[in-house]
């Protein structure tokens, strides 16, 4: 993981699609995927805006291979909902920056393919029983 080692208590993680504001956009091609957490006491949000078309091929980067991922506690999670976490932990200025807008497949598949999946489901039931999960120092 690249936060290199500083602690970080999550708090929530959220994913959506962007809908169109006007006729003459393009929103609907993309989702957003968010993360709050606190680091250093201070809570900060993570916005990584991705093309929608990246979800349509899980198999190639993850062990899944429908959406939702999976589920917990009646709450089903999707590819959107955790981007931010992963980019979060793996992108080496994922608590650094405060938005990451990624438009490559590469770029994006690069990161997904070096998570722990069955570490990332648990971070997620963690985070969605307590309401916060504690990771690093």
């Amino acid at each position: 993981m690249a936060n290199g080692g500083i602690m970080l208590i999550l708090k929530e993680l959220r994913g959506y699609e962007l809908e169109k504001e006007q006729p003459n956009t393009s929103e609907d091609f993309f989702s957003r995927s968010e993360v709050v957490y606190v680091e250093n006491g201070v809570e900060k949000t993570l916005h990584v805006l991705y093309v929608k078309f990246f979800e349509e091929s899980l198999e190639q980067y993850s062990p899944y291979q429908n959406q939702p991922l999976f589920t917990v506690e009646d709450r089903d999670i999707s590819l959107k909902d955790i981007i931010g976490l992963v980019f979060l932990l793996y992108h080496p200025e994922g608590n650094i920056r405060k938005r990451i807008y990624v438009k490559d497949f590469q770029e994006f598949t690069k990161y997904l393919k070096k998570v722990d999946y069955n570490k990332l489901e648990l971070i997620v039931n963690e985070l969605q029983k307590h309401n916060s999960y504690h990771i690093g120092a």
